[in-house]
């Protein structure tokens, strides 16, 4: 088979065999670290932990952290701060002027930037441990499990762990995006995602096991594999569009006959935003329960409405859903309006020698690219709302398990497909530029021709 001589030929380049074996160990340390318990901690008593953390926005944080929110692990945090780090320092660059001249510094700006999103990890590091170390209790342990109590030892000493675990996990990341293969952020996210899998599914199919419906099992898994396929398809879509590059003549000019340029793409992505506008919308959709929660509203029905259909409680009901949906549309247009460029591409474009055939360089195309952005972002985020939308359909319509249905959609699916895609069009840049087949694509071995 094709597939099985592409991973005899990913063995035969030493670089990208190192880079793997790097990749999987320091995966393997991260997994390890997952299931180390803070010191103080009972671990045999976190059964109820587990049990509480394992539905709704409380199961899709721990399953972002591969269990280690659920067990009270040196890991809890898991890599969460960085993100959000890393989103307030992409979105303060649009109004930040210092941080735009670092964004336009290249490589030396970069850094710089990458400087600053990790003294903010820090920061929300030091926020999120002491809530997390005081919503314990209220989580289902029990005063015995902390076997030196919960005094300031206990939490100067947890809070120090977990802030030096975000970090030695961040550190992970970035040496697995160095030294081996792969965006080590994302890897680090997708195999939290993916330990958490083979539980849920075992613990679906043995309900289904206990009422006979073998068939049903079959079903869900067929319904799976097709909303994976819809999945790749969203996040690999994109709308080309043509470009002409003038070529150089031997007086000094340019020939501008469309026939002498050279015609290649520019890929506009269907959904540019990737998982973003869901996390966004996750983080609102915190906000109406905790505002019917409060003193003024928690005894009206103003309030018992807001708890009931708008809070984490409700991740599966009509209204959360609805109101879901249209906070990721609303962010997909949002995100895609400030991570997509147009004016720099369209200047890029010009300094370049190519041009938009009938369409003047320029301003004018700039307006054509953000039209045409416009225009392929509504169906892109309609169909990324269906799928984040999609689990709450199978636990209503097939009552599926909550844990399970997490991996139907969301941003759960979203980040293995994604991920998964990047890290496989990486190895198969090695294998091309060795001359071998790659893996996403089928032809002939071209070391002949090398």
């Amino acid at each position: 088979m094709k597939f099985i001589e592409s991973l005899k030929n990913v063995w035969k380049i030493e670089e990208l065999r190192n880079r793997i074996i790097v990749t999987l160990g320091l995966l393997l340390v991260y997994r390890f670290g997952t299931q180390v318990t803070l010191p103080g901690v009972d671990a045999a008593q976190l059964a109820a932990l587990g049990d509480k953390t394992s539905t709704g926005l409380l199961g899709l944080l721990s399953q972002f952290t591969g269990g280690a929110f659920s067990r009270a692990s040196v890991f809890a945090l898991g890599i969460m701060p960085y993100i959000s780090a890393s989103i307030v320092v992409q979105l303060m660059g649009i109004a930040i002027p210092y941080l735009q001249k670092l964004q336009k510094e290249g490589a030396s700006g970069q850094k710089k930037v990458n400087q600053i999103t990790r003294w903010l990890t820090i920061a929300i590091c030091l926020l999120q441990a002491p809530g997390y170390l005081a919503s314990l209790p209220s989580l289902g342990v029990p005063p015995s499990a902390f076997l030196l109590g919960t005094g300031p030892l206990f939490y100067f000493s947890s809070v120090s762990i977990l802030v030096t675990g975000c970090i030695f996990a961040m550190w992970l990341g970035e040496k697995i995006t160095d030294k081996g293969i792969g965006n080590g952020i994302s890897l680090l996210i997708m195999v939290g995602i993916i330990a958490t899998l083979p539980q849920s599914f075992i613990q679906n199919a043995a309900t289904r096991l206990e009422g006979n419906n073998v068939m049903l099992i079959l079903f869900e898994l067929v319904i799976w594999f097709v909303i994976i396929l819809v999945t790749i398809m969203l996040v690999m879509a994109v709308r080309k569009i043509a470009v002409q590059y003038a070529r150089r003549t031997a007086s000094g000019g340019y020939e501008k006959s469309a026939m002498a340029g050279s015609r290649q793409y520019i890929p506009l992505k269907l959904n540019a935003s990737g998982v973003m506008p869901i996390i966004f919308a996750q983080a609102i959709m915190f906000v109406p329960g905790m505002i019917g929660g409060t003193d003024l509203l928690k005894d009206s029905s103003v309030g018992a409405w807001l708890v009931t259909n708008l809070g984490p409680a409700s991740m599966f009901g009509f209204w959360y859903n609805v109101v879901f949906a249209l906070l990721i549309i609303v962010f997909t247009y949002f995100y895609t309006a400030i991570t997509v460029p147009t004016n720099k591409m369209a200047d890029d474009l010009k300094r370049s020698g190519g041009f938009i055939p009938g369409i003047r360089p320029g301003s004018e195309t700039s307006e054509y690219l953000d039209k045409i952005m416009s225009q392929i972002t509504l169906p892109g985020s309609i169909f990324l709302a269906l799928i984040a939308v999609f689990p709450a359909f199978i636990v209503k319509l097939m009552d599926v398990q909550q844990g399970w249905a997490l991996f139907f959609g969301g941003t759960s699916l979203l980040i293995m497909v994604g991920v998964a895609i990047d890290t496989m069009q990486q190895v198969n840049s090695y294998l091309l530029n060795r001359h071998y087949d790659g893996l996403m694509k089928t032809g002939k071995n071209r070391k002949a021709s090398a």
